[in-house]
């Protein structure tokens, strides 16, 4: 990758040409191939965007199709988008045999130039928040961007077709997405095409953005103010969120627009139920020129704004699980001894009558010989046994010395075999984002000592890490590849709760985020000990134990109170 250009800001700002009336596109589908974007032909959708790029050049798109290799090396899949001279696409990457997403246009594109550049300083900025650009290239008069490809992650488009996110969820998406937009602008990146089809939640449950940058660089969108472009555009993902409506009077994205002639109206006045902090925190985004109703606070104009207003606001929890009582135990006729009986009509009680006995002389005569046949039974039986009682005596003094073999080809041999542990060559601290916690104190948790421990530092929210982190965690060195099926995990601090994920990874400093590994298991604990358990074992050299709920805990000779944990003991099965 190239140094970091700074061009990738308003990268569309030096073309000069007249604004792009472009129709409506598709999504370039940075991981989500079945929801695709649509645009608005409106004003109202261009402004809240920060729209005003540049004509596109009258440049005939490259005749690619499906199985075309690009660096012999990226198999086209299927196309996604074929809009102003630019196409992307699902692609292959033979090379590491993962999935991929790929943006092309011709290299004497209008905007060649300045996609390459938004391209290059995307890759420098290394957020996991963001879908990573793995690859930026120019040849045969051709200019590609390669990008992370989610298949396991959903868009907020998608999302929002079943109805409003719960207050949590939304919580949650305003503050990774303000957070993650905020660093980005302090390296002097912004997006100016924050649409719900840029906003992913993985597996996971963390929130990913995609395109930044070169997204409104292949469209060539540019603006005068990119941090409050960008703001207005969050604060109408998160207005949307609670109402499952686009806050402008014109339809866009699959959602519809608000009544005409009403202006813009607080989401708690469009649907009930709405929270109200969240419900005025998008107002302050979505403000123009700093007018506001009288019951908001001042204006957020730029992501940091964002940011210190959640940080403000009261933490919203996730709902709690709900408890279903189970159905009351029910006696069957079976358990009651009325099997086979006629059910007696309700409110009506019947005696149990006896069966009536054997009076007849065939019946006396038929008792009498059942009786002797069991007075012989029982002889017999009890002759057989003292029988045997008194073989095995006279044979125990030999069985003392006799030991018992096992038949190799015995059924039993067929069992299923037992776990055994794995030793631990190596291990290194993964740090997906921000500072490490206590790299030096990796080793304490595999040297057989349950009084030593690595640890993580104290947050003052939780149990989620997230926006802080999106976790953290450490990666181990097995030696060679084995199949790894469980993990024992003793921890310092219990309470709350405690979520871990195994994933397998490709070196003890991964290429890859968490989002590209394999998972190998999860678990959620209280106590102080977690047990993984993989339903299929998975064969690797290398394990990252990845952290991303912890309890709250005391103040200790370490840290303060607050959200930590701490990992003594590790140790894997296969």
């Amino acid at each position: 990758m190239a140094e970091r250009s700074t061009a990738a800001v308003d990268v569309a700002d030096n073309s000069g040409d007249e604004p792009l009336t472009a129709e409506a596109d598709q999504s370039t589908a940075d991981g989500v191939a079945q929801n695709r974007e649509r645009d608005t032909d409106s004003a109202a959708s261009e402004e809240a965007q920060g729209s005003g790029g540049t004509e596109v050049g009258k440049t005939t798109p490259p005749e690619l199709h499906s199985g075309h290799k690009l660096a012999r090396r990226y198999r086209l899949e299927e196309c996604v988008t074929r809009l102003d001279g630019f196409s992307s696409w699902r692609a292959v990457d033979e090379k590491l045999r993962r999935a991929v997403g790929v943006h092309i246009l011709p290299a004497d594109h209008t905007r060649a130039r300045s996609v390459l550049a938004a391209a290059r300083s995307s890759a420098l900025l290394g957020d996991p928040r963001f879908v990573q650009v793995l690859d930026a290239v120019e040849e045969n008069d051709l200019v590609y961007v390669v990008h992370e490809w989610l298949p396991d992650a959903t868009e907020l488009t998608a999302l929002l077709a079943s109805g409003p996110l719960e207050p949590h969820d939304a919580y949650q998406m305003v503050s990774q997405v303000s957070h993650a937009m905020a660093a980005a602008h302090r390296e002097g990146l912004s997006h100016l095409r924050l649409t719900p089809s840029a906003v992913l939640r993985s597996g996971s449950g963390q929130w990913r953005i995609r395109g930044l940058a070169v997204n409104a660089a292949l469209r060539g969108i540019s603006s005068e103010t990119p941090q409050r472009t960008d703001t207005e555009a969050i604060g109408a993902l998160l207005y949307a969120a609670l109402t499952q409506r686009w806050p402008y009077e014109e339809d866009a994205y699959g959602l519809s627009g608000l009544p005409k002639d009403v202006g813009l109206i607080a989401p708690d006045q469009v649907r009930a139920g709405v929270h109200r902090g969240l419900s005025e925190l998008a107002m302050r985004a979505l403000v123009n020129d700093g007018a506001t109703a009288s019951r908001h606070e001042s204006a957020c104009t730029t992501p940091e704004d964002l940011v210190k207003a959640i940080s403000e606001m009261p933490r919203i929890r996730p709902p709690e699980p709900a408890y279903t009582a189970p159905p009351e135990y029910q006696r069957t006729n079976y358990h009651q001894g009325t099997y086979g009986r006629q059910t007696p009509h309700p409110g009506v009680t019947q005696p149990i009558q006896p069966p009536p006995p054997l009076q007849s002389r065939t019946g006396k005569a038929l008792k009498w010989a059942v009786s002797a046949l069991l007075i012989a039974a029982l002889g017999l039986g009890s002759w057989q046994l003292a029988d045997a009682l008194m073989e095995q005596g006279g044979k125990s003094s030999d069985d003392t010395n006799t030991n018992q073999t096992t038949d190799g080809n015995d059924k039993d041999g067929s069992k299923t075999r037992p776990t055994k542990p794995i030793a631990i060559k190596g291990a290194e601290e993964y740090v997906a984002e921000g500072s490490a916690q206590a790299p030096g104190d990796v080793g304490n948790t595999y040297d057989g000592k349950s009084s030593t421990y690595w640890r993580t530092k104290s947050y003052n929210e939780g149990p989620t890490l997230a926006p802080y982190k999106a976790g953290v965690g450490i990666v181990y060195d097995l030696g060679s590849a084995k199949d790894v099926s469980a993990a024992s995990i003793g921890l310092r601090y219990s309470g709350n709760h405690t979520t871990i994920h195994l994933y397998a990874a490709d070196s003890l400093t991964p290429s890859t985020s968490v989002d590209g590994m394999k998972k190998i298991g999860t678990v959620t604990t209280s106590g102080a000990t977690a047990s993984v358990k993989a339903s299929k074992s998975v064969k690797t050299q290398y394990v990252l134990l990845w952290i991303t709920d912890v309890p709250y805990a005391p103040g200790d000779d370490y840290s303060g109170s607050g959200f930590k944990q701490a990992i003594t003991d590790v140790t894997f099965k296969g």
